[in-house]
């Protein structure tokens, strides 16, 4: 358990002092040095280099102090968190709690017992704000549980998680919340007119679903929409994957992880939004009833769409969830999320992600949201000439422009189906997952990447 208390001198204890050498936070787990004080305690001491720390660098400073308790194998310290306050604000406990979280997670495959949190005590808080650092301390501890959920869904290996499993995860999960959810299973997609949906998870023996949860924190509010990528075996289809991508396939479901989480936060603390959130799931394989090149579709919006990269999966049936939430669900506003591309990866590698965005006020929450996160997101231009990169000949639009401008297209691919509604694309191909670890503390793997992000956007409409 991690909670606001007083300092004790009996007790092990992280601090945080400014370093005299230069010294960036990211290397700042190289830096830390274990040291046993005069009370026979152990105190590890975490440099803050020469400038000045920001949220970011709280999440990452608590993310590497807590693994290095963790490689020591001490389960019960303290952490004086008076110099970072004092450096950015009282919300930064927020951040410090998720960087935790962060630090001590471990891959865990489904079924298996998670393990037990280190009791920490967070000291160094002025007696006036106790009940504020205790209630950003609560927060932090939602969000950080949120991303280690994200974090072991994603992680998950295809055979572990088919499409039903992932939804049945969720929904299990959701019994802790006030969140409503509606189960669509394939005979009911099909005969609601699903295609675009259906076409990809019939290529599959485990069948295709489609989540919808529903948060009302605020009623008679405005809706935002969220909807999620959630294919969780990906092997591109006819249009086959190279070999050594195929390691990455089990994480295609990333966009649906974060959508999921974020729910689960934002029911936990009772933020006073409305959010409607829709999870497509399906395989992507290879089988006698898979899409091939050339194929012409329908979908749920009545577009047909023309099938030219068959790797080309997820717009396809992010296109049919938007539409769910348009026309169905009525939403006001709409965001989608997932790893879509390889040329965002190509752009920004794995540290940014890339968006789209066709109203302004919409997506200055989205930037207040990752500015509160830390995480990195670029905002990528919209052009006449891109829009014409889909158009089809023989069908309404196609799945696949030229090959360039492929984060792009791709994003303009999905707005063509959300009836011109405020839209954000966000393409967390690059930032789900990393095999090389880019910050301290950051674990190998799935990342847990948006969650806070659209946590602290959907926030900001409190």
């Amino acid at each position: 358990m991690i909670k606001i208390g007083k300092y004790t001198e009996k007790a092990h204890h992280i601090s945080f002092i400014r370093d005299e050498a230069r010294m960036f936070v990211t290397d700042a787990y190289q830096e830390t040095n274990i040291q046993v004080t005069q009370k026979g305690c152990v105190e590890l001491l975490v440099g803050m280099g020469k400038e000045k720390v920001t949220l970011r660098n709280v999440k990452e400073l608590l993310a590497c102090a807590a693994k290095k308790m963790k490689v020591h194998q001490i389960t019960s310290y303290q952490v004086d968190m008076e110099p970072l306050i004092r450096e950015t604000e009282l919300s930064s406990i927020c951040l410090a709690v998720q960087g935790i979280y962060e630090g001590i997670y471990e891959v865990l495959l489904p079924g298996e017992t998670e393990m037990e949190l280190p009791e920490i005590t967070i000291t160094g808080i002025k007696e006036f704000q106790l009940s504020e650092a205790d209630a950003f301390c609560k927060e932090g501890i939602v969000l950080g549980e949120a991303q280690t959920w994200a974090r072991h869904m994603v992680n998950a290996p295809g055979n572990l998680l088919h499409p039903m499993d992932f939804a049945r995860t969720i929904l299990e999960k959701m019994e802790e919340t006030s969140v409503s959810c509606e189960l669509l299973v394939y005979s009911k997609l099909n005969a609601m007119g699903m295609h675009a949906l259906t076409s990809v998870g019939k290529s599959s023996e485990n069948p295709p679903c489609l989540l919808i949860m529903s948060y009302k924190g605020n009623p008679g509010g405005e809706v935002t929409g969220l909807v999620g990528k959630g294919v969780t075996c990906d092997t591109g289809g006819y249009c086959l994957k190279p070999a050594n991508s195929m390691m990455g396939i089990k994480g295609d479901m990333a966009g649906g992880a974060a959508v999921a989480a974020t729910m689960y936060a934002l029911a936990k603390q009772k933020v006073a939004v409305n959010v409607v959130t829709a999870i497509p799931m399906c395989e992507n394989r290879i089988s006698t009833s898979s899409l091939v090149p050339g194929d012409v579709i329908s979908s749920y919006s009545g577009k047909k769409i023309e099938i030219c990269n068959t790797d080309a999966e997820g717009r396809l049936i992010l296109a049919d969830a938007v539409s769910y939430l348009v026309k169905k669900e009525k939403v006001d506003r709409i965001l989608d999320i997932a790893t879509l591309t390889g040329a965002v990866v190509n752009m920004f590698g794995f540290s940014t992600a890339g968006t789209l965005g066709n109203d302004e006020n919409f997506y200055q929450e989205f930037e207040r949201g990752f500015e509160k996160s830390g995480e990195r997101y670029w905002r990528l231009p919209i052009y006449e000439e891109q829009e014409k990169m889909i158009e089809s000949e023989i069908a309404d639009i196609k799945n696949m422009g030229r090959d360039y401008c492929g984060t792009i297209t791709a994003g303009l691919f999905i707005r063509a189906f959300t009836e011109e509604k405020p839209w954000i694309h966000v393409d967390i191909a690059g930032t789900a997952w990393v095999d090389c670890p880019l910050y301290a503390g950051q674990p190998k793997g799935a990342t847990g990447a948006a969650v806070s992000t659209l946590y602290y956007m959907m926030k900001e409409k409190e």
